[in-house]
């Protein structure tokens, strides 16, 4: 869904990664998602800060903003590499990401900090941003204690961007729900 709806905004997207490609089955659903996203998709993968990844996008898009003559952006890409400037972002996802700070043993409140920093990043972004998350609470309780965790953070960090974003769209069996804000037309 919010593929289709960052192809409707603008033919360079953006899709910024946060996840972990660590296994072979991981490694064929990146391979899946890549294919079927297709031209005009450029890729950065950032699975533990989105929002510094976001801040070096935004200043780059700003900057070629300034100037119209530049139309590469360089910053926020791995060193050397060059994207034609993204008209629109997908993030995806906050699951992961929140997944890959557990790993990494982050406690909740570290965790909401960074949640809260990408949060003020969404306030006013200077080009349109999808950003993608599972949603926690209609599902059973997790039976560990980690399975519980990553409920509980995905939960409030969902809430907190939730809260700053000016559309939230809960997708179910591929329909589209608007909990805040219109349905952009480009869904409907």
């Amino acid at each position: 869904m919010a593929q289709r709806w960052a192809e409707a905004v603008a033919p360079q997207r953006l899709y910024l990664a946060t996840c972990r490609a660590e296994d072979e089955e991981m490694t064929r659903r990146v391979a899946r998602h890549q294919h079927m996203r297709g031209a005009g998709w450029q890729c950065i993968e950032e699975p533990l800060d989105p929002a510094a990844a976001l801040d070096r996008l935004f200043a780059a898009a700003q900057a070629n903003g300034a100037c119209a003559s530049q139309n590469t952006l360089a910053a926020g890409l791995p060193e050397g590499s060059q994207t034609a400037v993204p008209g629109v972002i997908l993030l995806d996802c906050v699951s992961l990401w929140i997944a890959n700070l557990l790993a990494r043993d982050q406690d909740e409140n570290t965790i909401l900090c960074k949640v809260s920093a990408l949060g003020e990043r969404l306030v006013a972004p200077p080009l349109p941003v999808a950003v993608v998350s599972a949603e926690t609470g209609l599902g059973l309780v997790p039976m560990s204690p980690l399975g519980r965790a990553f409920n509980d953070v995905l939960g409030l960090a969902n809430q907190e961007l939730a809260r700053v974003c000016r559309h939230v769209i809960f997708v179910s069996c591929g329909l589209p729900l608007a909990l805040k804000g219109a349905l952009p037309e480009d869904l409907c």
